[in-house]
């Protein structure tokens, strides 16, 4: 048995995975699923689901990652920025997207920020046991980071998956962004409407729509990648305190249209 599913489907996306990459892999899968046992990171669990449900699609958000195509690509371009990104994942929970896009990316820094002091344990375990370099694992709140002037403006690249609603999660990422940063967001079925809500959120917070990018990945149904580029300075008073984001989010109205894919 092998990550041989990963390889096929991620060879759709235009990446090539190494023995080495398969390697890590398999071992993140194996320490995955043998502290799952005890921490509950993860409602996935099998063999094939974990590879397609987490690696998979989180290696999807390559796609969105600074190339020289002006627009978001249907396969990875061959040669990403060659400068070392500065990328931060929100949310990171047991390592998702952040640490498959770390082993693809192994001259990236990635800094991960998780709130649960399990997760947190499991994280700093995982990059050790994987020998990832270039990785910080921050035990904070994201509201509380976006403030530090070790982190506000300063990431290249802001991944966050299954962690809030567009508008909130702008609120979390834009603030770390410098200008010209992405924040690049999978999303399911409903990102056209979470787009059209979290208009105002990216019009507060110094953002503009990239691309709704629809993600052809087998068998996991409707995906998107929604991808924001940072465009103007984020008023210093967001993000507002811990947990009035996603109490109070920056949400717009829906209107009577829908937004179309593109």
């Amino acid at each position: 048995m092998g990550m041989e599913l990963l390889q096929a489907e991620a060879k759709e996306l235009g990446l090539i995975l190494s023995p080495a990459h398969l390697r890590l892999f398999e071992r993140y899968y194996q320490e995955l699923t043998a502290w799952n046992r005890r921490l509950n990171l993860t409602a996935i669990t099998g063999y094939e689901e974990v590879q397609r449900k987490h690696f998979l699609d989180s290696l999807s958000c390559l796609l969105a990652f600074p190339s020289p195509e002006a627009q978001v690509p249907d396969t990875v371009p061959l040669q990403l920025e060659s400068r070392a990104l500065w990328c931060l994942d929100v949310g990171s929970g047991a390592g998702f997207p952040g640490v498959p896009l770390k082993i693809m990316l192994p001259e990236a820094r990635m800094t991960l920020v998780e709130a649960t002091g399990k997760k947190v344990a499991f994280l700093r375990h995982l990059v050790q046991v994987l020998g990832l370099q270039g990785v910080e694992v921050l035990h904070a709140r994201v509201e509380e980071v976006g403030h530090q002037p070790e982190h506000r403006e300063k990431y290249d690249v802001v991944v966050a998956r299954a962690v809030a609603h567009l508008a909130v999660l702008a609120e979390y990422c834009l603030p770390l962004l410098r200008l010209g940063g992405r924040m690049i967001a999978p999303k399911g079925e409903g990102a056209a409407q979470e787009v059209e809500e979290a208009q105002l959120a990216f019009e507060t917070l110094g953002g503009a729509l990239v691309a709704l990018k629809p993600v052809r990945l087998a068998d996991l149904g409707e995906r998107y990648l929604v991808v924001v580029d940072k465009v103007a300075p984020t008023p210093a008073r967001y993000p507002r305190r811990v947990g009035i984001p996603a109490k109070r989010p920056l949400r717009s109205r829906s209107s009577k249209g829908s937004l179309a894919a593109s």
